[in-house]
């Protein structure tokens, strides 16, 4: 959609206009921008809904901006070095791997996230994959269908009190992970050089990476993707999983070597897996994954519940009307 677009009132590209600040949602992919409007009303001269998906949009678009409301919008420092006005970039979700940080301190941008919206939803939806993998939901419910009634088909079936799990990544999402899994009589490994013992839940047991591949009955991902983390889930790391064994990610796509795992499921030397995410979205109908009955993949929707959806929205619209206000943000992720 073009600047000089006529849009239907309320979509994007429509200016709502107030009291004496620019605010302007950069992208998203919500149906409206109420919520936002209600927060910022006391504090924004205008909020601007665009769509920008490249650098030179937002910079052609978005100069005027004090705040900065972005999804999936690619921050970098060329677009930071033509935001002159700008104070705060709020992202609408936890992970900011779409934001040069650096270039952000380095004109003294606040960038803040959520990290707090969906940890249940997540959480949760990691957990439901782990079951439909390990009781064989999915896979039950597809032979079913084709006619065959007959559990037998589905064997081997263990009970989790003799499973374990390894989370990788165990902060607000693998902690409550860890705690739900735990309650289901499972042994909890954790993996995450950034945390010490105290930090994470009592049912934890922190242990190395590899160790961690080795021993996990399912393996859950719940890192952040940064230069350390892609691609970490390499064919090295999945060769340590037992065959018996199931991979769970819900973090981000490209944390896990896509084509690595392929081979591995190719190869019967993996369970199956479950993904929500994918290092390439949405994930195109002949990913060479999507062959495998024992790979289940959702459209990178873990995150969502009506209630964590309306949470997001308000959220990150209050830590601009924060900064806006001279007040110090809740969630600053990059430090100057």
């Amino acid at each position: 959609m073009t600047q000089e677009a006529a849009p239907p009132a309320g979509s994007p590209g429509t200016p709502v206009t107030n009291s004496d600040r620019v605010v302007i949602v950069a992208d998203c992919d919500h149906p409206s921008i109420a919520i936002e409007q209600g927060v910022l009303a006391d504090v924004c001269k205008e909020i601007q809904w665009l769509a920008c998906k490249t650098e030179d949009e937002l910079i052609a678009r978005c100069g005027a901006a004090e705040g900065l409301l972005i999804q999936y919008a690619p921050m970098t420092r060329r677009v930071f070095e033509q935001l002159p006005r700008c104070r705060i970039v709020a992202r609408y979700g936890v992970g900011v791997d779409t934001v040069d940080l650096q270039a952000a301190a380095d004109r003294g941008i606040i960038v803040s996230n959520v990290p707090d919206y969906g940890t249940q939803e997540v959480s949760d939806h990691a957990l439901g994959m782990m079951l439909c993998l390990t009781r064989k939901i999915a896979r039950a419910n597809d032979l079913v269908k084709q006619g065959a009634w007959d559990f037998r088909l589905l064997q081997p079936v263990r009970r989790h009190q003799v499973q374990t799990i390894g989370i990788i990544g165990v902060g607000r999402i693998g902690g409550a992970m860890a705690r739900k899994t735990h309650a289901l009589g499972m042994k909890v490994l954790g993996c995450d050089p950034y945390l010490t013992r105290e930090q994470v839940p009592d049912c934890v047991t922190l242990v190395g990476l590899e160790q961690l591949m080795a021993e996990a009955d399912v393996v859950s991902v719940h890192c952040p993707l940064t230069d350390e983390t892609r691609n970490m889930i390499d064919a090295k790391l999945l060769r340590l999983m037992k065959p018996t064994a199931y991979l769970v990610n819900t973090a981000r796509g490209s944390i896990v070597d896509e084509t690595a795992l392929e081979r591995q499921l190719r190869a019967g030397l993996l369970a199956g897996a479950a993904m929500d995410v994918l290092a390439r979205e949405p994930g195109p109908p002949d990913h060479p994954l999507f062959a495998h009955a024992n790979f289940l993949c959702t459209p990178h929707m873990a995150w969502h519940s009506d209630e964590a959806a309306q949470e997001l929205k308000r959220k990150a619209a209050e830590e601009v009307r924060r900064v806006l206000r001279g007040e110090a943000p809740l969630y600053q992720v990059n430090k100057f």
